[in-house]
């Protein structure tokens, strides 16, 4: 008779846990963008202030996504300069709806430009999730994460 394995407690897959932490770091930059938006914008054109807002919010949500969503080891302005990347297309993204919006409506409410603003900066964020989680944070040539679905030759044993 076999003693019983222990296995640890079934967790969650890892990139749903990365997903929410990247919610919350991003979704918390991105609506103190929307009100420095709001303030920025009465002083300086929108687009320039989008552009300010995208640069330093960038900054500091690339720290916390190293830091806290993605819990990687990997800094430095390297990683600062393939995040922006990833910014640029979010830029263009927001940029656009507000542009868009403004073209339907001639003055639209701050509370229909804060909800294209933000839709649209949430809809740019799973994309960026995509590439930071998949491309930027990610070591070339490092192991699968614990918890993936990778059969090594124990499992394969252990299954047979």
């Amino acid at each position: 008779m076999t003693a019983p394995t222990h296995r640890p407690p079934r967790t969650a897959h890892p990139h749903i846990g990365a997903f929410v932490r990247f919610v919350v770091c991003g979704g918390g930059v991105g609506l103190a963008s929307g009100g420095v938006l709001v303030l920025l914008s009465e002083r300086i054109p929108l687009v320039v202030a989008n552009a300010l807002i995208t640069v330093v919010s960038t900054v500091i949500a690339t720290e916390l996504h190293s830091r806290i969503s993605f819990r990687s080891d990997r800094r430095g302005w390297r990683i600062h300069l393939r995040s922006g990347l990833t910014v640029a297309v979010s830029y263009a993204f927001t940029t656009g709806a507000l542009l868009v919006l403004h073209a339907v409506e001639d003055s639209p409410s701050m509370m229909v430009e804060q909800t294209v603003y933000l839709s649209a900066s949430a809809v740019a964020g799973v994309g960026r999730f995509a590439l930071l989680r998949f491309a930027v944070f990610t070591t070339p040539g490092a192991a699968p994460a614990e918890g993936s679905a990778t059969l090594g030759r124990s499992s394969v044993a252990i299954a047979a």
